[in-house]
Parts: C-alpha cells; sequence; structure tokens
C-alpha cells in the first residue's frame, strides 16, 4: 500500500534536489513529485511525497512537519487522495439517475435590491452616522 504525504509550505527558490535529499536523510524510497503553477511553471508552494511503507510516513512526518527548510517551516501530513470522478469528466447523468439527487443541500442566500428598513447598508453605515451626528450638531440661526 503506498502512503501518499502532503509537504507544504516549501520556500519560493527551493530546490528539488535539496528537498529529496532532506527525504532521503530520513529513509531511502520516497519519492517526491512539486506541484507547478502552469502559466508561470513555478512551484506553488508544496507538493506531494510518496512511500511504500506506512511506518516510514509516520517517520518522514514525526521528523519534518515544523522542520525549518531555507527559512520557511514545513508542513507534513498525510494526504487523502481526491476520489476518481470519471477520468476528471463530469457525469450528470449517471446510469439515468436523477442528479439532483446526488446534490449536496445548500442554502443560498438571495439577494434584494429593496431597502432595509431597520438597518442602514453596512458599506455606508459608518459615513452615515458621521453624517447623522453632523446633523445633529448644527445650529441654524433662526
Amino acid at each position: 500500500m503506498s502512503v501518499r504525504l502532503y509537504i507544504g509550505n516549501l520556500p519560493q527558490n527551493f530546490k528539488i534536489k535539496e528537498l529529496e535529499e532532506l527525504l532521503a536523510s530520513v529513509s531511502e524510497g520516497i519519492r517526491f513529485k512539486a506541484v507547478f503553477d502552469r502559466e508561470t511553471k513555478a512551484c506553488r508552494g508544496f507538493g506531494f511525497a510518496s512511500t511504500s511503507d506506512v511506518k516510514v510516513a509516520n517517520e518522514v512526518i514525526e521528523k519534518l512537519n515544523g522542520y525549518e527548510f531555507n527559512g520557511s517551516n514545513l508542513r507534513v501530513e498525510r494526504s487523502e487522495r481526491k476520489e476518481s470522478n470519471n477520468g476528471g469528466r463530469r457525469n450528470n447523468n449517471s446510469a439515468g439517475g436523477n442528479s439532483q439527487a446526488n446534490r449536496k443541500e445548500v442554502k443560498k442566500v438571495v439577494h434584494s435590491d429593496a431597502p432595509n428598513k431597520e438597518a442602514p447598508d453596512p458599506r455606508w453605515a459608518g459615513e452615515l452616522s458621521k453624517l447623522k451626528e453632523l446633523l445633529a450638531n448644527q445650529k441654524t440661526p433662526a
């Protein structure tokens, strides 16, 4: 059984070879793959390591979680794999079933343009209170 580990908080300009050497210092046979941005081709600051031994995975977590690596404290934890989704494609009509039945119940917030008589618009509440104070303090000759 292969164990997959998430390794995050990687420094911006780290060298993959340095991290692989660090992992090898814990145990041999640990493979690491960094996650890169599609557009910039720069590392996104995290990656995944995998090993075939659960004990080795636990040892890597114990030794490297919080470990200072090139100025950053690494975050190392067990990674949960995403469930397969038919090769990455959505299948909304699975076996003729109701696709609505598989969706989670979501409470939608509906925005209304109708004025709320209870409270002012929160974006302008501060300015409105200042204006009310100025008007209350204004003295006009009679």
